[in-house]
């Protein structure tokens, strides 16, 4: 048997039944030889070697996935000259599933940039033809539309075969090709950015990867900008709109081992995808899955900064899902959570502390489209209002940047304190504090399905009106049904039923939770529960029941809710973080840095909405005073002091 070497190949004249050799001799051919062969040989073949087999159009796979390995391959569309400018404007606008490698001049059939003896019009497997936007038929070769071509130009754009030696290389097993399968390719619901005629929805690849190895798949591929990058979403497919993983658009299904988890990047595809919409009389691709091979190799990239470096961390159970930050934003977060996890009260709040609990809560908010904030602790019975003035401020801190980040927000509180905060409400507005009204809202049983009426449209658990419900300083129920204050007396007969709705929240896939609290008797704390009734003070007694997906414990609310907003402000300047939750199209939104830095709570803002707590009879939680002070800590030695070291941490 003839041993078929890379270097034999080099001499291949013709590629005819019997394989020839360059000097004529006929070699021993059997089905064994070949299979050998194709697949393994064409691993390491060189690019120029490839395409000249691909010219002779003798292979019979079905896909580049797993060829020349190391290099760079390449989606391809041909457009009109007319529409050319508007399509490179187009993957402009859309760099992740659109990175451009070149654009040839009109009849150019060659790339001189990516490769050194090509010729467009045969050196992929397969192309597909499209007229008026219907794809019309697959061809092997182009050559008989050389004419028409004369008036094309070609877009030569990243794929993600390109990077699969550096996920190999990282340890991390490439399903599609331990299948000898096409990659997966789905539609999504995600719009690109639009350009005149072409517009369309996202087209990913899917490869399942092993949860222990997402962090790995996502430095491995986050600097090959030009091989689409990091991925767009880990999790759900549902979260894509996509129904069904076992029937993708293009390409073929991939099995799933246990343990993996299925992993999305921005695919090429969505240039196919973008043709059809834009209804040119005659359009060519690449068939999805067979691309044209470059003699560029991946370069390795070195990750240089900690702003570059990718995270992930999950952030839902149910639906699953896994969100990226960079290591110096998260390190940022890491910061504001210590700062805020001082106990100058000595009541033993450390013990309550989880780790990195604001980066996920931030991280799931950041992902939220709507968000339903509580706050009210009533804790003052012989007073009226019985409020106390730590919770308001920090909801409002929150309410601010949500509103800043274009996210919907609306207030849920007690129906009897509805007036009082409609007050605060306005003057925040009129303060500058909030950039308009918050939505308030009142909460009360009437039926067993009220909680769920009230978070879904027509009580639907799969309409949402939330994607997360945040709790700050809210009075938690307790195990005895009761609602206690930190002196263990029962403030129930003040306290609405809004503990309904973080219990229902359990129940609707896609709904986040959390709780912000300082002692454990708040909403949200009954995740550390057990903690609560060992260290804290009554805590057998007082320790709330109701737990949160997210606990965060600060020294005082207040300085939990000013953490939130400048946690979430440090997320959307992160270029990771902003990537991968626009799914890589359109453009960053960092243009808006300093509208979001301007909706951060401020020592200015917060003394005078301070002030105007006091002006409404709201009291410090600890002594009842009517003085400027929180929990019976002084603002101006104690309370502005944190604000400034948060800002401080948010500007480094």
């Amino acid at each position: 048997m003839l041993f078929l070497t890379s270097t034999w190949l080099f001499g291949v004249t013709v590629f005819q039944d019997n394989i020839k050799t360059a000097v004529g001799q006929k070699a021993f051919y059997t089905p064994f030889a070949e299979e050998m062969f194709f697949t393994g040989g064409l691993k390491s073949l060189l690019p120029h070697t490839l395409r000249r087999i691909i010219r002779c159009n003798r292979l019979s796979i079905s896909n580049t996935s797993g060829m020349a390995e190391g290099y760079k391959q390449a989606n391809v569309v041909i457009l009109h000259k007319s529409l050319a400018d508007d399509f490179e404007k187009f993957c402009h606008a859309n760099a992740g599933p659109l990175p451009l490698l070149y654009r040839s001049k009109p009849g150019d059939w060659k790339c001189p940039s990516l490769s050194s003896d090509s010729d467009i019009r045969t050196d992929c497997l397969q192309y597909r033809i499209y007229e008026h936007g219907a794809c019309t038929g697959s061809l092997k070769s182009l050559k008989e539309y050389s004419e028409q071509l004369k008036d094309m130009v070609t877009f030569y754009l990243g794929c993600s075969f390109s990077f699969e030696k550096a996920v190999q290389n990282a340890g991390i097993p490439v399903r599609n090709v331990e299948q000898k399968r096409n990659v997966s390719m789905y539609k999504t619901a995600v719009p690109c950015y639009s350009i005149s005629t072409f517009c369309c929805n996202l087209v990913v690849t899917m490869r399942p990867i092993p949860e222990s190895k997402l962090e790995a798949a996502v430095l491995a591929t986050s600097e090959l900008k030009e091989a689409h990058g990091a991925p767009i979403h880990m999790g759900d497919p549902g979260l894509l709109g996509i129904q069904d993983l076992s029937k993708p658009d293009y390409g073929d299904p991939v099995h799933l081992h246990t343990g993996d988890i299925p992993v999305f990047w921005a695919c090429g595809v969505t240039g196919v995808e973008a043709v059809i919409n834009c209804r040119a009389p005659l359009a060519f691709t690449h068939s999805p899955g067979c691309m044209f091979i470059t003699d560029l190799k991946n370069d390795h990239v070195t990750v240089r900064s900690s702003r570059e470096v990718p995270q992930v961390h999950c952030i839902s159970q149910d639906p699953l899902h896994y969100s990226i930050v960079s290591a110096e934003a998260a390190q940022k977060i890491k910061n504001l959570e210590t700062l805020i996890g001082i106990d100058p009260g000595d009541r033993g709040i450390i013990h309550l502390h989880r780790q990195d609990e604001l980066l996920k809560a931030c991280l799931s908010i950041s992902h939220a489209r709507s968000v339903l904030i509580t706050t009210g602790f009533p804790t003052h019975f012989t007073y009226e209002p019985p409020e106390e003035n730590d919770g308001p401020p920090g909801a409002l801190a929150i309410a601010a940047i949500l509103q800043a980040l274009e996210k919907e927000v609306a207030i849920v509180t007690d129906q009897r304190a509805m007036n009082l905060n409609k007050k605060i409400i306005e003057e925040a507005v009129q303060l500058g504090i909030l950039k308009r009204p918050v939505p308030l809202l009142s909460y009360q049983r009437e039926s067993a399905d009220s909680a769920l009426t009230f978070l879904c449209e027509n009580g639907n658990p799969g309409r949402p009106r939330f994607d997360h419900l945040i709790a700050i300083e809210r009075a938690g129920m307790a195990a005895d049904g009761n609602y206690y204050n930190a002196r263990k007396v029962n403030i129930k007969h003040l306290v609405d039923p809004i503990d309904e709705l973080f219990l229902a929240a359990q129940t609707i896939p896609g709904v986040t939770t959390t709780g912000v609290g300082d002692g454990g008797n708040e909403l949200g704390m009954g995740k550390v529960k057990d903690a609560v009734k060992k260290h804290i003070k009554n805590g057998d007694v007082i320790a709330c029941d109701v737990e949160a997906d997210f606990t965060i414990v600060a020294g005082v609310s207040n300085w939990g809710g000013y953490a939130i907003a400048c946690a979430l402000y440090i997320l959307s300047t992160c270029e990771v973080h902003d990537r991968y939750l626009r799914k890589a199209v359109g453009f960053p939104q960092l243009s808006k840095k300093m509208i979001w830095l301007s909706a951060l709570p401020s020592v200015t803002k917060e003394e005078k909405l301070l002030k105007t707590l006091v002006r409404h009879g709201v009291r410090s939680g600890k002594t009842a005073s009517l003085e400027m002070e929180v929990d019976g800590l002084p603002f101006y030695s104690t309370h502005s002091l944190m604000i400034e070291k948060l800002l401080q941490e948010v500007q480094q």
